[in-house]
């Protein structure tokens, strides 16, 4: 199949971003280009850009590896969901904005069932090869750090599938610069709007 890769003029990008009504968040794997893809995608449509991480970090007045290091993981995910429901407000018109989220934010039920309820979930899919390639470069990953990071990557990208599959857009991003990456996500939401 060949792939679409004619760029959007900014009518269309417009047109598309007329019709957004609510926060489009951007879920998927550690490494997959969440926060990257999402500042650039934010641009295009010219809507603020929040990532849900650094607001955690900010709350908590601390580093998300020192949040899993002094109280675990489930105290984690309890003030990510609820730093995420602040995120997105009501989700009408006026809490427009593209939101990036950590990678097991979407595989709790409580924050899936809100991200599906009041923003488009965007599953940002990529293979294994690339995220080791990309997580590589920093040292921040609390859940990389107990093994072989392509081992535990290979494992939480199986585990965590069927929740990401509940997104109702998909998108494969691959070694590409980020624009190419947010014009498939534009598309894409084009499609399912």
């Amino acid at each position: 199949m060949e792939q679409d890769t004619a760029f959007l003029s900014l009518s269309e990008i417009g047109r598309i971003a007329r019709r957004i009504d609510r926060p489009l968040v951007l879920v998927g794997m550690m490494g997959v280009g969440k926060t990257t893809v999402g500042r650039k995608l934010a641009a295009m449509l010219h809507l603020p850009f929040v990532d849900a991480d650094e607001e955690i970090e900010r709350a908590a007045h601390m580093p998300i590896p020192e949040i899993f290091e002094t109280y675990g993981e489930p105290y984690f995910r309890d003030g990510e969901r609820r730093v995420i429901a602040r995120l997105v407000g009501s989700g009408r018109h006026t809490d427009r904005k593209v939101l990036s989220t950590g990678g097991g934010a979407f595989c709790d039920e409580g924050t899936r069932t809100l991200l599906l309820d009041k923003g488009i979930a965007i599953w940002l899919d990529c293979d294994v090869d690339t995220l080791i390639e990309r997580v590589g470069r920093k040292d921040n990953r609390p859940l990389l750090r107990t093994g072989d990071p392509r081992e535990i990557l290979a494992r939480l990208k199986d585990e965590r599938a069927p929740f990401y599959s509940q997104a109702p857009i998909h998108v494969v991003s691959g070694v590409q610069p980020h624009h190419v990456t947010a014009n498939k996500i534009l598309k894409a939401i084009d499609q399912w709007l």
